[in-house]
């Protein structure tokens, strides 16, 4: 076995090991964990998931999505002719939770409105096209909101909290219900689990007419007078949202709040993710995607077929296949030096993939170097050589690049870097290339 492939360290004693295995440790953790959140999920925006709803039977406000504030005010005059109402909500749409406490970056609070005529509407719709909402759970800068849902306002009576998760433990899906519905469920988890209620179900038998009823008796039972036609709807709409979290590939459907309303029973917010896995069965429903709510270089990374997962050090990697990556972040962490990213290109990278590749690492403002670390396997080196230098040369590098490349046709590629004439520094070893990386970067 290549040792320092592998990214094999030697220590001098036993502490130095100790020490060397909970440092690696600690990298595989943050490496692990940064993989799992990089698994692409599809993620609907509110409107299209009630549009989604709707086709299994499942009752949702009226209402519908609006691109422009003139849109906006149609949908609220629609709604109110149809339905003789003056009560019109409007509702920012991001593929993020908390709307409704979010701050907009111009200081505008509120993603959701409740609005009492046109002109309400119209100013509720104006501060929210074209702004970033701000919520706990987009980061800092927020996402942006470019459509507005307008709804029929409903009086909700009682508030519940239904959502359907795929549960490792329980291998397989499992109902999470709570009759403190209407409000941050991770808060309700924390300050009071015991309203939280899980409910397995077995995956080959589905969800059964009696397990439902369960449900909803046990979300009703603290609310008087509930009529007997009432429940028996409210287990109809959970088998309903079963059945779509099955037909549909769902990964999580969440209502929060489910209610009862002077509209009957209805699923008022809806949250619904896709497993991407399932992409080339639900053509229909990904072809909704909305790329401007997601990471512009994981959106990149995905139409380029590479595996990036950003970090926030300053030294980016370039790499061929994920334990080489795991071991130049590990190894470039050692010297002293903190890695921008997890990129692996794979084990048959084009030029074309490595230059778009370049483009993704430089694209951050935060990268103050570039670690290149090819092991040539079924990858030839000679390819990675070719797609650098025209990489280089495409977007005008101005960060130190240092290259290692071993295995296949790696003379040839380190002769194709040496005749480029670009300012490539080439490294024996990975020991030498991170040593050479962290020194660029430190100026050293």
């Amino acid at each position: 076995i290549n040792a320092e492939y592998m990214g094999v360290v030697c220590c001098e004693d036993r502490l130095d090991f100790a020490e060397m295995l909970s440092r690696l440790a600690q990298s595989a953790r943050r490496a692990v964990s940064a993989m799992v959140q990089q698994t692409r999920k599809l993620n609907l925006h509110e409107y299209q998931s009630k549009e989604l709803m709707a086709k299994f039977g499942l009752h949702t406000q009226r209402g519908w999505v609006a691109s422009s504030v003139d849109e906006a005010v149609q949908v609220a005059t629609a709604l109110a002719h149809k339905y003789k109402t003056n009560e019109i909500v409007v509702k920012a749409q991001i593929h993020a939770g908390g709307r409704g406490k979010g701050t907009f970056n111009t200081g505008h609070k509120g993603g959701v409105a409740l609005c009492h005529g046109n002109e309400q509407v119209a100013t509720a719709a104006r501060a929210m096209l074209g702004n970033r909402l701000i919520t706990k759970q987009t980061g800092p800068t927020g996402q942006p909101c470019e459509k507005v849902l307008v709804l029929q306002s409903a009086d909700l009576f009682s508030e519940f909290y239904l959502a359907i998760v795929l549960d490792r433990a329980a291998c397989g899906p499992v109902i999470v219900s709570s009759k403190m519905g209407g409000m941050d469920i991770e808060q309700v988890a924390h300050e009071n689990p015991n309203a939280i209620i899980k409910t397995p179900v077995d995956v080959m038998r589905g969800l059964t007419r009696e397990q439902a009823t369960t449900i909803a008796r046990s979300l009703v039972e603290d609310t008087p007078h509930v009529k007997p036609e009432t429940l028996a709807d409210m287990a109809d709409q959970i088998m309903r949202l079963y059945d779509l979290f099955c037909k549909c590939d769902a990964t999580q459907v969440e209502i929060n709040p489910f209610a009862f309303s002077n509209q009957g029973v209805l699923n008022v917010d809806a949250k619904i993710n896709f497993d991407d896995n399932a992409a080339f069965r639900q053509k229909d429903i990904f072809n909704m995607r909305d790329p401007a709510q997601e990471d512009p270089r994981d959106v990149a990374a995905a139409k380029f077929d590479l595996n990036y997962i950003g970090l926030d050090g300053n030294i980016a990697c370039l790499v061929n296949g994920a334990g080489l990556a795991m071991a130049t972040m590990d190894i470039i962490k050692l010297k002293g030096g903190s890695p921008a990213n997890f990129l692996d290109v794979g084990g048959n990278a084009n030029q074309r993939q490595v230059t778009e590749a370049f483009k993704l690492l430089t694209s951050d403002p935060n990268v103050k170097a570039i670690l290149v670390n090819i092991f040539g396997g079924i990858m030839q080196c000679d390819v990675i050589a070719r797609g650098i230098i025209g990489a280089a040369k495409q977007i005008n590098l101005n960060v130190p690049l240092v290259v290692r490349l071993a295995g296949t046709n790696s003379e040839l590629g380190a002769q194709l870097l040496k005749e480029s004439g670009l300012p490539i520094l080439t490294a024996s070893d990975l020991g030498d290339a991170a040593v050479k990386a962290v020194g660029a970067v430190q100026g050293l």
